[in-house]
């Protein structure tokens, strides 16, 4: 079999001031797609089950970047037009494997995933069976889906199961080849506006335990996806997404999609956030700290999470922790390239004086004055060992910085913290901390919740808080809860 491979993948902060233009992205293009293979990312499973059944992949064109405003049209149009060429050029193909997101937003598109799959539908015709792997916080249509012959989400949050939906996606491609246009992809759209859920305990798992039983019970049915939504955009299709990937009729399908959906909605109360300001988490934080257990006390800003869009330099928490005089505790990390730069350029040994944090607005809070001394630097080129494991990260420049006992990372690029590879690149042991502070969501977890006595979430203000009720709705085609008491969904 020939497989193509190949996508565009970004989750889109609408709200974020600045565009992403194509200088953002990370393009592989034709052979150096190759440099994914081997690792546990939806691309690098693509590639590695082809060459495990001894297929020919045809590697198009892979572009990603961290979640960020809106794409540039002109960067969009041109990633696309390479995207395609190369896959013009491939043809024929047995099949065409698309790596995606599921919230990508263009200026003059509020759905990227819908429009390049109907682009790529276009070029290799009806005949040709289509799948695509998502991150579950896209934000679906059913005009995407359409365009698909396969959809799968992944069940996970924190991602870790990301290629392996991604090798379901690209086996399926053999199963379809054999009966071409023989499914349906049906779309249950629920105007849920859900908070970052983990799927490791709780809610999550619980409904992500509900799906699966109900996409093993019935033969007749490929797959369920569960797509939590990306809250943090104002596009029409903003909400929650049931996807049934069915091999009978489409009447079918979507009664499925939205018996599934409807069940979803009788269980919302169970996802309304409950937030803890700055102050709240460090006190629960030196509580839990002080009582009997292994591990560090890990508590995570999820309103200043990259994974979301934020800039990563927001002050909230960490002013907190330096307010409290926390000690054998670490904030890992914060993102400022002028400190991580100033850092370097004085050297390990240093005393220096800086304003860090704080340089982007004034929503994710104030820079601080400190003076800080430069206890250990490193290149901030890492390997994931959690999530994505096997996949490189550059966090550009990393500087260890000491304020008063307190232990701070300074981080040149955006992005989460996803393991404990920057601390042990500059010599920090998490386990001999009473303390770990962090910038993410809920991918830490991954990396973090095996090691941790306990993990509390700080929501200060920040573009990822889990308050969506904060953000300006345009767009929206319904009503959506929490925000609106006019919000219902029925099956």
């Amino acid at each position: 079999m020939r497989i193509a491979i190949g996508g565009i993948v970004h989750e889109t902060n609408t709200y974020c001031s600045a565009p992403t233009t194509l200088k953002d992205f990370s393009v592989l293009e034709g052979e150096r797609l190759y440099r994914l293979a081997g690792t546990e990312t939806q691309s690098g499973a693509a590639l590695d089950l082809c060459a495990e059944r001894g297929w020919t992949a045809l590697p198009l064109l892979y572009a990603w970047t961290q979640p960020s405003g809106t794409i540039d049209r002109e960067s969009y149009e041109e990633m696309k037009a390479r995207l395609l060429s190369r896959l013009s050029e491939a043809l024929p193909v047995d099949g065409v494997f698309l790596d995606l997101h599921g919230a990508g937003v263009v200026d003059g598109i509020d759905d990227l995933e819908g429009e390049l799959a109907r682009a790529v539908r276009a070029l290799v015709g009806p005949g040709v069976p289509i799948t695509a792997a998502f991150d579950l916080h896209g934000n679906i249509t059913q005009a995407m889906a359409d365009a698909l012959d396969g959809v799968f989400a992944c069940h996970e949050y924190p991602h870790i199961d990301q290629h392996l939906r991604a090798r379901e996606a690209v086996a399926f491609l053999e199963t379809l080849a054999e009966a071409p246009g023989a499914t349906t992809v049906q779309v249950a759209s629920l105007p849920l506006l859900m908070p970052t859920t983990t799927t490791f305990h709780g809610i999550g798992a619980e409904l992500r335990d509900f799906l699966k039983a109900a996409e093993d019970e019935d033969p007749a049915v490929a797959n369920v996806s569960f797509f939590h939504g990306f809250p943090y955009c104002d596009v029409p299709q903003v909400g929650s997404h049931v996807v049934v990937t069915h091999w009978g009729d489409a009447a079918t399908a979507k009664a499925l999609a939205r018996r599934l959906a409807g069940a979803i909605w009788e269980r919302r109360e169970a996802l309304r956030a409950q937030s803890l300001s700055a102050e709240e988490a460090v006190a629960l934080a030196q509580a839990a700290a002080e009582a009997e257990g292994d591990g560090p006390v890990v508590i995570n800003e999820t309103s200043d999470n990259c994974g979301g869009g934020s800039p990563g330099d927001g002050t909230h928490l960490l002013r907190a922790l330096l307010e409290a005089k926390v000690q054998n505790a670490c904030f890992g990390f914060i993102v400022d390239p002028e400190v991580a730069e100033a850092a370097h350029r004085a050297g390990v040994g240093a005393q220096i004086d800086i304003t860090l944090g704080g340089k982007t607005d004034e929503l994710h809070g104030a820079p601080l004055a400190l003076s800080a001394y430069v206890k250990a630097l490193h290149d901030g080129r890492l390997t994931l060992q959690a999530m994505a494991k096997g996949a490189r990260i550059n966090y550009g420049p990393l500087a260890r910085l000491q304020v008063d006992g307190f232990e701070i990372i300074v981080a040149s690029r955006r992005s989460q913290t996803f393991d404990t590879e920057p601390f042990l690149a500059l010599g920090i042991d998490v386990m001999r901390l009473a303390l770990v502070a962090l910038k993410s969501s809920n991918h830490f977890r991954a990396g973090f919740e095996p090691l941790a006595r306990a993990v509390i979430t700080a929501d200060p203000p920040g573009l990822t808080t889990h308050q969506v009720a904060v953000f300006p709705r345009q767009k929206a085609a319904v009503p959506l809860w929490p925000l609106d008491p006019k919000a219902s969904y029925t099956p």
